[in-house]
Order: structure tokens, then sequence, then C-alpha cells
């Protein structure tokens, strides 16, 4: 028993050793598996075949076999069943082929055995081609350290390769193992370098797939010789060769070892391309060469190299290092390049015409001295005194409004001699000179092209001796103005601008025919070397806002900002309420008309300038829409204006119409006051006893009424009253008393004061009413002034009887004109300075203070002495008696007597 479970763990410990190496892998050991070949290396493209064994059969056969990858288990249409132990499986193998493959015994669910191998994908060695060595020049000599190379397919072999450089020459053999297979080269060192003998060279390369061996090279080992280049360079310019250098240099190695043969290439200086002598003329041992046809006063670089003068031996050197030198001065072989520009003058309307010219294209020297002639004026030298590039234009010339034709004749002078004459015929008008045709630009490689069509001879007009003789390219620049050109022969309809142009930099390009000196009409096009996105956004403002719309206007960006050409303008504008609107306008629109806005709101709005490669906006601007549109308030305005224009005129029409009635309303017709004779009734003027006259009016006298004490005299006279009420009682028709002149103080009427007083109005408010006028009429029906008396029954005194019979009754006038301005004092205070004469009932006098003004008029007017004042006092008989005794006696006792002497009170009128 003990023997049995020995052996089982032996064969286990083996199973595991094999699991370990990668040759298997297992989960269970219940069954014996066995694959092959263990853990092989496959080509990739071809198929492989693998066989899995049973070592014991009696509890699975190879029916129980399964073979599967990591990815899937493999179909058993690919299975070739050998015998009941063992089947194997083909498979192709491809780079997406699992690496590994398993085999296992599926009997039941619950017995498992898996095994596997790994597959190590890859080709075979390539074999090596192009085998070929090479031997270099140290110090003196070749030296003995020979690297050779080949190339091989770039695939690679994937799994690990041996390559071996083989090398033998005589009795040495040598071998180098090349441990890093993609170098594909390797060196081999020798005892001596073999010079004259034979040398065989080859490559071997293995792997699990396969070994290769490449073409055995046997050739001279001089072949394999490569030699220094030449030193002591050295390039030599001879006055009397302008057009030669000579070539001087020193040989790298001594003949005693390799002949060589040599090769010599120039270029101008700043040129990249070279031209190289022919090897027929340099193919010997030379050590020296003169290079012919050069260009005179031209810089040129020089280089020679070297290799071994048997064809097909040895490898050439490298170039020398360069050997500088300028041929010699020649005089000029070509015309100066003669051109003429015209510019604006600053701050006038005046042309200038500048008169340009280049060196020669060949020069063959630098130019000092231009000689110029203009129409039939003598030539005249101009120095040219240069700093900077020799291709810079000379002003030779400036012409102020240049009229007519020009003719300019230049020639070019250096050193040596002079160049032929250039000449420029300026025409009086360039149109009848036909233009180019569909001139167009592109950016080529860094580079501006120029296209055009030939011109339309035929449809300009031009005379038939005047052929194109060739083309002026002009290009100005926008950035500092400044300006070139370039020519071109009659055949060229393209070419490159050979100027520096600048990127994002505008350029102006015309292109003018040249008709045998005559300059045609050019065509000029804007182009950019390469656009860019502008590089300043514009600037927006508004420059009209209405209620409901805005104009925005925006400012075009400078030239030198654009970069490029602007495509277009995209208008930006929103509200804090909206979403932002966007208009889009052609590149020539710089300003737009918004409609339909709200009206007192804030919008903000920005412009976008874009070119082809990119844009630039400005920064937002905010606007702010008017409450109401000009026309609005202008229309209120002049409605409102128009409105009270038209009711003025109504007014007036109405006026013209009623004229008459609106004059007698308040401008009624009244008597004129130098027909009165009131003025002459006074108490000293005895009237004569005449027989009264009707509607003579004899005198006037104001009849006042005492505004504090109106009311008790009126009702005390009520009975004596002989006039009717309604007469006097109305203030339209109620009038004063008083000179025409002077007595033009305002006076209350009786019946205004009664009515007054009964209505309790204020006495002192309408007290500047109408001013009453009476005319004094003889009558002898006069019953004195005392209707006290009359209405008691008593008789009265003799001798104011007789004065009633004498004294002038008084009548009303119906007038309510205004006094005069110097007529109106108010005089009736009871402060007020000056007297007047007061007339009493029973014929006595009381003087009365009178105002200033009342006074002063009277002295001015002057009529029959002092003008008095008369007022009818209302006192009773004893001072009516005792007044007239003093004024029978002393008329000054009317000025001595106050007014307070009687009454104390302003009286009123009493009725007659």
């Amino acid at each position: 028993m003990a023997m049995v479970l020995y052996i089982g763990l032996l064969h286990r410990l083996l199973l595991a050793c094999l699991v370990s190496s990668g040759l298997a892998f297992s989960a269970e050991y219940t069954f014996d598996v066995n694959i092959l070949p263990h853990s092989p290396a496959v080509e990739i493209g071809k198929n492989f075949t693998a066989t899995c064994s049973l070592a014991i059969t009696s509890e699975a056969t190879a029916d129980d076999l399964i073979w599967y990858s990591t990815l899937k288990i493999i179909p058993r249409e690919q299975y070739n069943k050998i015998n009941t132990s063992a089947v194997n499986v083909t498979i192709t193998i491809t780079s997406e082929t699992p690496s590994r493959l398993f085999c296992r015994v599926n009997k039941s669910k619950d017995t498992k055995d898996t095994y596997g191998i790994e597959l190590h994908k890859g080709y075979p060695p390539e074999r090596p081609e192009n085998l070929s060595c090479v031997a270099l020049q140290v110090d003196k000599r070749i030296s003995n350290n020979v690297t050779c190379s080949w190339d091989t397919r770039k695939r690679g072999t994937l799994i690990e390769t041996k390559t071996s450089l083989f090398f033998s020459s005589g009795d040495e053999e040598k071998e180098k193992e090349i441990k890093d297979a993609d170098k594909h080269r390797g060196t081999v060192t020798l005892s001596i370098f073999p010079h004259h003998m034979n040398a065989k060279v080859w490559v071997v390369s293995e792997n699990k797939l396969g070994k290769v061996k490449s073409d055995v090279l046997e050739t001279e080992a001089d072949r394999f010789a490569k030699t220094n280049p030449p030193f002591n360079v050295v390039a030599i310019s001879e006055k009397q060769f302008p057009e030669s250098l000579l070539i001087n240099w020193s040989q790298p190695i001594k003949n005693v070892y390799v002949k060589l043969i040599y090769q010599i290439r120039y270029c101008k200086h700043g040129s990249q391309t070279w031209s190289e002598i022919p090897l027929e003329d340099t193919a010997r041992e030379i050590q020296s060469f003169r290079l012919q046809y050069l260009r005179p006063y031209t810089l040129y670089i020089t280089q020679v190299r070297c290799k071994m003068f048997r064809e097909g031996f040895g490898y050439w050197s490298d170039w020398s290092r360069n050997a500088t030198k300028m041929t010699p001065e020649d005089k000029p072989k070509s015309k100066p390049d003669l051109w003429r520009t015209i510019n604006n003058t600053e701050g006038s309307n005046r042309k200038t015409m500048h008169i340009l010219c280049k060196d020669p294209e060949l020069s063959n020297g630098r130019i000092r001295i231009f000689k110029v002639k203009m129409q039939s004026l003598p030539w005249k030298e101009v120095v040219v005194n240069r700093t900077g590039s020799e291709d810079l234009a000379v002003d030779l010339r400036q012409i102020q409004d240049p009229r007519g034709i020009i003719f300019v004749d230049v020639i070019a002078c250096n050193s040596v001699g002079q160049s032929p004459k250039a000449s420029l015929k300026i025409p009086r008008n360039p149109h009848q000179f036909p233009p180019v045709n569909k001139l167009m630009w592109k950016s080529d490689k860094g580079q501006l092209l120029i296209e055009w069509q030939t011109p339309n001879v035929s449809a300009g007009g031009s005379p038939p001796k005047h052929n194109l003789t060739e083309y002026v390219v002009q290009w100005v620049s926008g950035k500092d103005g400044k300006m070139d050109w370039q020519r071109e022969n009659r055949s060229t309809l393209k070419t490159f601008i050979r100027g520096d142009l600048e990127n994002f930099i505008y350029y102006n390009i015309s292109v003018y025919p040249i008709y045998s000196d005559w300059i045609g009409q050019p065509v000029t096009i804007p182009a950019y070397l390469e656009q860019g996105a502008p590089s300043q956004p514009p600037s927006i403002k508004q420059e009209y806002l209405g209620s409901d719309n805005a104009k925005l206007v925006w400012t075009d960006i400078p030239q030198e900002k654009q970069t490029g050409f602007i495509v277009n303008y995209t208008l930006y504008y929103f509200t804090n309420e909206s979403d932002v609107q966007a208009i889009t306008l052609p590149a020539n629109t710089y300003s737009y008309h918004l409609k339909t806005l709200s009206s007192d709101t804030n919008y903000w709005t920005k412009v976008k300038s874009s070119t082809i490669k990119g844009s630039a906006t400005s920064p937002v601007h905010m606007f702010k829409t008017a409450k109401y549109a000009p026309g609005e308030v202008k229309g209120i305005v002049v409605g409102a204006c128009l409105g009270f224009l038209f009711l003025l005129l109504g007014i007036t029409i109405l006026c013209f119409y009623k004229w008459q009635s609106i004059e007698s309303k308040w401008w009624p017709t009244i008597p004129n006051p130098e027909n009165s004779r009131i003025g002459t009734w006074t108490p000293d003027f005895h009237l004569k006893n005449e027989p009264p006259k009707e509607n003579t009016l004899v005198d006037v006298s104001v009849v006042e009424v005492d505004m504090l004490d109106g009311k008790s005299v009126f009702e005390e006279d009520r009975a004596g009253l002989p006039l009717k009420k309604d007469k006097y009682l109305s203030e339209e028709h109620s009038s004063g008393i008083g000179d025409s002149s002077c007595m033009s103080s305002p006076r209350q009427s009786v019946s205004d004061s009664s009515h007054s007083s009964d209505e309790g109005g204020d006495l002192g408010e309408t007290a500047a009413g109408a001013v009453q006028y009476s005319s004094v009429v003889a009558s002898q029906g006069y019953k004195g002034q005392n209707p006290n008396a009359a209405a008691h029954g008593q008789p009265l005194p003799p001798q104011q009887q007789q004065q009633q019979q004498t004294t002038p009754s008084f009548s009303r006038s119906e007038s309510t004109q205004p006094l005069l301005e110097c007529e109106d004092g108010g005089g009736d205070t009871p402060g007020s300075s000056g007297q007047s004469r007061l007339l009493s009932p029973g014929g006595g006098y009381r003087s009365k203070t009178l105002d200033h003004g009342s006074a002063r008029c009277a002295e001015e007017r002057g009529e029959q002495g002092s003008a008095v004042l008369l007022r009818f006092w209302p006192g009773d008989q004893a001072c009516q008696q005792s007044g007239a005794q003093d004024a029978a006696e002393s008329p000054e006792f009317l000025e001595a007597v106050p007014a307070s002497h009687c009454m104390t009170k302003l009286v009123g009128y009493r009725p007659q």
C-alpha cells in the first residue's frame, strides 16, 4: 500500500514539473495527458498541428479529448483521431491567434483534466541584401576598421534572431556577431587594411524558424576606401579676369596608398543651387582649377571633393570647407531698371512724380553714378550713396504736377564703365495703351502668385508700331507705403513676387504693360500673403435714437489692423428680457437702422468683423430709446399753437363783426366836457335873471355822499326826493357832478349809497364807481336845499325864498365816463389837506378840507379865478343862517371855517 502511494505521488510531481516549465497546465490529476510539440515556435501565416495523447485509456479515450484556445473551443472538424488514445488538431497561425493552446479530458462533469502549451509566433530570418562596406581615412592612412551595412525587410522576425558578419582577406577571417539585429550594420576590426588585396564579406542570420546567408561580396579591398576631403582650398580672383576664379587645394592622402580624382562645385552667395564642373574636366591628378564664365563683382562659394581614380572603386569624400571669393568688377552689361511713381502731396491736391532707378541686373560692379536726361535737357549726374541693399531704388528726379508727354533716359556707371541706356516714355493719357485682363492672386506655399491675361490690343486702339515688350509688376505695402517692382518678359502670364513680403500685411498689386518703353494703363488689386483674424475690433455708437428705432454706426478697422479682407459684419443687439438678435451685413456696410424697438428701453449692442481666418468683436455698447418720438412732441406743441391761433383768429373776427356792440358796451359815447358851462357857476358869480333855456348847462357841481352816514341822511330826506328812485338807484345811469377837467375823483351817488346801505355792502369797495355829472339849469321852480323844512310844512325865510327863485335847478346827466387822471383825487377823507367851499341849503357856505390833488388840479385849471368845489351841506337851520351871514360878511370865512364846524361827517347829496 505504501508503495502505491509512493508511485502516485511521484507521478504527480512529474506532472507538476511539466506545468511549471510551460509544457502543460492541469487542473486535476486524474488522467495522464501529453501534448506535442512542447512550446513550439510557429510561423505566422502557416498551419500548425499539435497532438494530445492519454497515457491510460481505461477510464477515457481519444473521443473524450477537447481542444480549445483562450478565446473559444476549436471545432471537431479540425480534429484528427490517430488512435484510441491520441488526437491532433490543425490551426492556422495569424497575428490574432492566442499564444496558448489547451487540451482537456471531459468525460464527466465531475472529472476534468486540462493541459496547455505556449506558442511563440514569428517569422524566419530574412536574407540580408545590398551588402556594402567602407573603410574611412584616419590620419594619413585608411583605417583597419571596416564597417558593413545591409538591408532587410522592415517587418522583423518577432522572435530571437542571431546575425553574424564575416570578413575574409588572404589568410585572415574575422567574424563579428551583431547583437542588435535591428541595426543592420556592423564593424569588423582587421590587423591592417589590405590594400590591393581581395576581400570577402557575407552575413548570416539564424533563429528557431530558419537560417539564411547573404550573397558574398568579393572585391578588392580598395573599393571600401573613403578618403578625407581635400584641404587648404583657396579661391583667387584676378582683376584682368573679371569672369573667373582660380581654385587651389591639397590632396588628403598620398598616391602610394590611393590615387585620386576630384570634383568641384560652386554657387552665388545666398543661393541654394550649386553648379558642378563636369568630371571629364577634373578626372585627373590635379590640385588647381580655374572657374570661368562667372558673373563679375559677384561673391561665390566653392567646394572640392575626391575619390579613388579607378571607376567603381572607392567612395567620394565629403565636400571640403567653403572657399569664398568675389569676382573682379567689370562694366555693366545691361541697362538700369527705370520706373516712375506718382504720389499725392500731403495737404494739397498737387501730384508729384518720382523717377526711380535700380541697378542694372548685370551691373558687374558697384554703381556709383546715374546719368539722367529728360526731354531736351542736358545730362545730369546723380551720385549714388548707398548704405544698405544694392536693390534699393534711387530717386533720380521729382516732377511737380506733371503735364504732357515725358521722356526719361538713364545710364548707370561703375568704376570700370557705363551701362547701355534705359528709356521710359510716360504718355499724357495712359488709357490709349490697353491694360492686362483678369488680374488675380493667390497665396501658394508662402509665396504670392500673380496671374493675368494678355491685353486686348485691338480694343485699346494702340498704334501698330508700339508692340508689347514686357510687364512691370509693382507692389505697395499698406503698412509703411514701401514700394517695389519687378520686370517680366512679354511671354510671362504668371509670376511669384520676388520681394520680401510680410504676413498679415495689405498690399496693392499693380501690373503695367509696357509698349516699346511706353507705360500702359495699369490694373490694381489688393492682396495678402497670409490672412489672419482682425487685430483690432470696430467701435460702435448710436447716431440717432427714436422711440422705436435707432441708427447704429461703427468705424472701419484701420487697414494695418485688419490683417485680412473683411468678409462681413455681424450686428448683435439684445435687452434684459429678450434673446440676442444677430444681423449679418456686407463688408462695405458701416451703419444699420434698427426698427420695431420698444420705447424707453435699454438695449445692448456689439458688432463683429470677420475675415476668412477669424473675427474680432467690439465692446458692448448700451443705448436707451426715447420715451417719445421727436415728431410726437413737436406735433403736440404745433397742434396746441395752431389751436390757440385759430381761437385768437376767431375772437378777432368776432370782435370785428361785433365792434359796435362792444364799443357801446365798454366805451359809451359821452358829451364833450368842453361844451359845459358849469365851471362859470360859483357862489361869487352873480347870475342874471334871465329866463331859463332848455338843455342849457350853466354850471357843474360835485355831489358827494357821506359814506359813513349816507344811510341816515338818505332816510331823512327820502320823503322830499322828487326824482325817480329807479333812475338814481341804478349804478349804470348815475352820474357825478364836477368840473370836466379837474373834478375827477370818483364819488358815490346818493342812490348808490342808499343801495349799498340797504344791502349792507362795503362802501369802500363801491366808492370807486362811476362819476356823476349834474347840470344846473335856471328854473323858477327851485324849492331850496332843505327838504326837511318843506316836508314838515314850515315856511321858508324870505331870504331863502328869494334865493330859491334865483338859484338854478340841477338835472343829472346819464354819462358814466371816468374822469381824467388829473381829476382823480381822493380828497374826501377827514385827514386830507386843502379845503373846499360848501354851499349850505340856507344860502351859506362852509369850507371843507380838500386833498392836495384836488387843490392842485384846481390851481392848474385856473378857470375864472380860483376853482371852487361846491357841495350842499345838510346842516341845521341855525348853522345855515350863520354860515350865510359869515359868508356875506367875509368871503375868507370859507377858507377859515373847518368842515367839522357844523358837521363832523362827510355829507352827501340831498334831494332837490
